[in-house]
């Protein structure tokens, strides 16, 4: 068996590989940079900007999804939660604008079944 010298070395596998690694890294990085669930929520040119203790926040989705404290749920499984909690509790409702208002009504719906009375909308200053 004959021995060959190498005169080089083929670095274009490595550079296609390097460029998907990066492409995964930086789409990864986007998500976990912002943190939160991507919601655009309606404007207010009222909107009260005060800053609040400890709110339970309940997040709608443009496509219907409802997550409560970031943490996808579904209505009945909602329901659960709301049982659990006082009714005193803060309520944050965070709805995308393109959401059905079926779904806000639901949620609305559940909360004024357990007799929650401090809950608020969240919307952008204008």
């Amino acid at each position: 068996m004959d021995n060959k010298e190498f005169d080089g070395i083929n670095v274009i596998p490595l550079v296609d590989i390097m460029l998907v690694l990066l492409t995964i890294v930086l789409t990864t990085a986007t998500f976990i940079v912002k943190g939160e669930i991507p919601v655009e929520m309606p404007k207010a040119e009222s909107a009260d900007t005060g800053k609040v203790e400890k709110a339970f926040v309940i997040t709608i989705t443009r496509e219907g999804n409802i997550f409560f404290e970031e943490k996808k749920i579904n209505v009945e499984n909602l329901e659960q939660k709301l049982e659990e909690l006082a009714t005193n509790s803060l309520i944050q409702i965070k709805a995308d604008k393109a959401s059905k208002v079926e779904h806000l009504i639901a949620v609305l719906d559940l909360l004024n079944k357990y007799k929650f009375r401090n809950v608020s909308i969240l919307v952008r200053k204008e």
